[in-house]
């Protein structure tokens, strides 16, 4: 418990989630503030059993981290990692005079606060500071304008981790039991996968349908234009949407014409000669308006799109954006700009594009309030009351692309409409009417500044500017060019990650803020896999589905789900008692429990385990221990072959499958011998894709040589020379100079690599790992690490004296920081991972504690540091309490910061 302190003197100290926040906030704070990270939730469920405290143990709850007869209690514990965290709080609270919560100001935040407050236990005032950017001016004014914790919000946040625990701690082992164990089933993640597979079930049941077109390249006035085939004889002709995707047939009632090859050919060629006449043309003046500024889940879409960034990276580059100043809070479900913003936004609108481009009344956009909205304040945008300007923030990467598409959507909110004009024209030749439409940009209006992305390729490029020649009636044109053209139907295309949270955002489910994490979650719990943007099931995916909505049909139903975004809500807003409601989910005949202990007895495993495909009735598909496989009889006998996990549900076809069943009964044909064994050579396809194997499986060699393909090389593409180098892998490359020790070529489940001494680099697309030499494998092992791994270090600073632990500066979520050991320490304010010493990189591992090796316990002011950093600067550096003055203990004579902001 902190030590009761006097109010009147004394530090005050601030708490809030992360280093870079609160090394971002001191610079707005004076020497009276102590500024320090929780590093997120200090307390939290347990998450296994050695979590779980001795003396609830035996408790029939206490695996499930929730007392359910108990008013719905939840067991929270402190995880080891937070131990030293909270000791630290501690030791600083007993220090000061007052305390300041400074989580994020939604439910997530307010919940650590309280957190905070439940553990830390004050006896001092305490303040709930909130704020949506992280300014000087925001600081100051969170300072003055402070309030209590809000309980319905810590209820309703409460409620929302309890339900999610119950809800998935109770269909998991389930899942476990008749499908296969480690599986797991979420409240929101669930319904997220039946989207997703029940779109992949559209695929499958999808019939495609040919039909055909004519095509013309017409010229007036020396301008090309392209023209299509409308009407023939009165008879408007077929395109894609007169088909049925069920039947792969017309639709019902459709009079159209549906022109084969052949037909299609003859047109082209009787037309060509014919004559082409206008006979009619429309102009239509149109006003495009601009989108709304970014909020939470338009943010995460824009992203995808544009940037092609993922859900989760998406969040997590806004979260360090927000926490270095640059952005107000990026999760919001409001589109409101305050005043201070539309002035900003006007600003660079008049100095960037000029006055022509600005609305002569600022546009207001009205709180957005959808299904299961959070918290909200304002949009996300560009912090403070003047934007910088993307080139002047100092950002790089993908820091700077996300922040340049914020700045660009919030500026283009205050700019004026676009002006286009749709032209379309009609040209008789003969008995057949062709249509040609274009489109020009009067005015670029916002255009100027920012375009909103598009889930639709086909609509994204008709909103392309497309100029037709000045037409009028009676006009004639030239025909150049007349093809025949050949169409089909395509199936409806997979979510994106775009498109995915756009329906879970419209249907309700879940919060945006949960939306990457959600995502993020079932593609690394093997659910679903990514195809460049498309998220494709698994036939895991697909058989889970199956279950929970033949037998928990509620628990993956948009309304009942969204239905529970609701009542959140109303725990939120104190209209709703939040145990009453999760007794009402989870108690009774009717709830969770009883409905799960219930059907668990109607489920037989085989049938769970297993689904059948439309058009491929010979075959049944499988999930078991080792994962996906299919199974068919051959002669009365039942016969399975694993399948790779690159075959998705809706692209398997028969004859993918015969091909499998084929290699497993009789084996595939071999490529040739070893000339060293005089053994086979194959190509087979497993679990993890095609490989190359040296052998046969025998009883007393389960095990034979085997070799994966290279990323994109098909098995058909394999001669007996490839598949020979394959099994050479890995190879010696020789000996590197400076150690002695074998550099070696390789090929793992990332691609080709070169390793030595247990550092990896990637071989890039351009090498072969045939070919590669040693010089070219010294010269990548000379370069940073990149991708996969653990992170090179951007300096080295050699060993520690006391610990002999390597001293390196690395590059981490927070920023730049100091390791030796198990020891971390963040770069004092003005401090660059080029201008560090190794007597600075002491002088702070010190001050933190390095730990000398065979003793066990924090050296702290060690010997070595005496030799290495100056007494006087040691003397200041233990007294220093702010980044400044740590920098001037350490020596830094210039302190090197961003450019400020105007």
């Amino acid at each position: 418990m902190a030590k009761k302190s006097d109010s009147s003197s004394g530090t005050k100290l601030v708490i809030v989630e992360s280093p870079t926040k609160a090394k971002t906030i001191r610079k707005f704070l004076g020497k009276d503030y102590v500024v320090e990270s929780c590093m997120g939730h200090i307390r939290d469920l347990p998450q296994s059993a050695k979590d779980i405290p001795e003396k609830v143990k035996k408790e029939k709850w206490a695996q499930l981290g929730v007392n359910v007869d108990k008013n719905f209690e939840p067991l929270y514990c402190i995880p080891k990692d937070k131990t030293k965290v909270v000791k630290n709080l501690k030791d600083k609270l007993s220090e000061a005079s007052e305390l300041y919560l400074a989580t994020d100001e939604d439910r997530e935040g307010e919940s650590i606060s309280w957190h905070l407050l439940e553990v830390l236990k004050p006896n001092v005032p305490t303040k709930r500071m909130v704020f949506h950017e992280i300014t000087k001016d925001a600081i100051q004014k969170a300072l003055k304008d402070t309030r209590e914790i809000d309980l319905n919000l810590v209820r309703a946040q409460e409620a929302r981790r309890v339900l999610d625990r119950l809800v998935g701690y109770t269909i998991s082992p389930l899942l476990w039991k008749k499908v296969a164990y480690g599986l797991s089933a979420g409240r929101v993640q669930s319904v997220a996968v039946r989207l997703i597979t029940e779109r992949e079930l559209e695929r499958i049941a999808f019939k495609k349908s040919s039909y055909w077109g004519v095509l013309a390249e017409l010229v007036k006035d020396g301008v090309k234009f392209e023209s299509r085939l409308q009407q023939f004889k009165n008879q408007r002709v077929a395109t894609g949407k007169d088909f049925d995707g069920l039947t792969g047939q017309l639709v019902s009632g459709k009079d159209v014409l549906v022109l084969d090859e052949k037909q299609a050919t003859k047109l082209a060629n009787e037309l060509q000669s014919g004559a082409w006449n206008v006979t009619d043309v429309e102009e239509k003046p149109t006003f495009r308006k601009p989108a709304a500024p970014f909020i939470t889940s338009t943010l995460q879409q824009e992203a995808n799109r544009k940037l092609g960034l993922s859900s989760r990276e998406t969040m997590q580059v806004a979260q360090k954006l927000y926490e270095q100043g640059f952005i107000t809070y990026m999760r919001t479900d409001s589109t409101f700009l305050s005043n201070e913003a539309i002035n900003a936004a006007r600003d660079c609108i008049q100095g960037k594009y000029g006055k022509e481009y600005l609305t002569p009344q600022p546009r207001n956009y009205a709180a957005k309030k959808v299904k299961g909205a959070q918290e909200a304040h304002e949009a996300i945008r560009p912090a403070g009351n003047q934007f910088v300007d993307p080139d002047d923030t100092g950002l790089t990467g993908t820091q700077f692309r996300l922040y340049d598409l914020i700045w660009k959507r919030t500026v283009a909110s205050q700019m004026v409409d676009a002006r286009q004009k749709q032209v379309s024209a009609k040209i008789q030749v003969g008995d057949a009417l062709f249509g040609a439409s274009g489109m020009t940009i009067e005015f670029a209006g916002f255009l100027r500044a920012y375009v909103e992305g598009s889930d639709d390729p086909e609509a994204d490029l008709a909103e392309r500017e497309v100029r037709l020649p000045a037409l009028k009636v009676k006009d004639s044109v030239k025909c150049a060019k007349l093809d025949p053209t050949s169409h089909e139907t395509k199936p409806p295309a997979r979510y994106t990650e775009a498109s995915l949270v756009q329906t879970m955002e419209k249907e309700g489910i879940g919060r945006p803020s949960t939306y990457a994490s959600v995502i993020g979650t079932i593609i690394d719990r093997g659910y679903v896999k990514k195809n460049g943007t498309a998220l494709v099931p698994t036939f895991t995916a697909m058989i889970v589905s199956k279950l929970l909505r033949n037998y928990l049909p509620e628990y993956v139903d948009l309304g009942f789900t969204s239905g529970m975004e609701q009542s959140l809500d109303h725990i939120a807003e104190g209209d709703l008692d939040w145990e009453k409601y999760l007794a009402s989910i989870y108690k009774g005949s009717k709830g969770l429990k009883a409905l799960v202990d219930d059907q668990a007895e109607k489920i037989d495993p085989d049938e769970a385990r297993t689904m059948t495909i439309d058009g491929m009735d010979k075959y049944k598909f499988h999930v078991g221990r080792y994962g996906a496989y299919l199974s068919t009889q051959r002669d009365g006998a039942d016969v399975s072959a694993s399948l790779p996990e690159s075959e998705s549900p809706a692209d398997i076809t028969p004859e993918i499958a015969e091909k499998l069943i084929d290699q497993k009964i009789n084996g595939a044909d071999a490529l040739g011998k070893d000339p060293e064994t005089d053994q086979p050579i194959y190509v087979l396809n497993g679990r993890y894709g095609p490989y190359v194997q040296l052998g046969d499986v025998t009883p007393e060699d389960d095990k034979p040589k085997r070799a994966s393909l290279p990323p994109g090389t098909q098995p058909e593409q394999v001669d007996l020379k490839m598949a020979l180098d394959l099994l050479s892998l890995p190879k010696t490359l020789g000996k590197h100079p400076g150690t002695g020790k074998e550099i070696k070529a390789g090929l793992g489940r990332f691609g080709p690599f070169v390793v030595h001494d247990g550092d990896y680099r990637s071989i890039p697309k351009t090498d072969s790992i045939f070919n590669i030499t040693l010089e070219k494998a010294l010269e990548m092992l000379s370069q940073p690490k990149k991708g996969r791994g653990k992170a090179a270090p951007l300096k080295e600073l050699g060993n520690h004296p006391d610990s002999g632990d390597a001293i390196q500066v690395l590059n981490g979520p927070y920023g730049p920081y100091i390791k030796s050991g198990k020891v971390n320490v963040s770069l004092p304010e003005g401090v660059t991972p080029e201008t560090v010493t190794a007597e600075q990189a002491i002088a702070l591992l010190n001050e933190k504690g390095v730990t000398a090796k065979g003793k066990g316990k924090a050296a702290k002011g060690a010997k070595g540091a005496k030799a290495a950093a100056p007494k006087a600067a040691k003397k200041t550096l233990k007294k220093a309490e702010t980044a400044k003055e740590k920098a001037e203990a350490l020596g830094v004579k210039k302190v090197v910061t961003r450019k400020a902001k105007k």
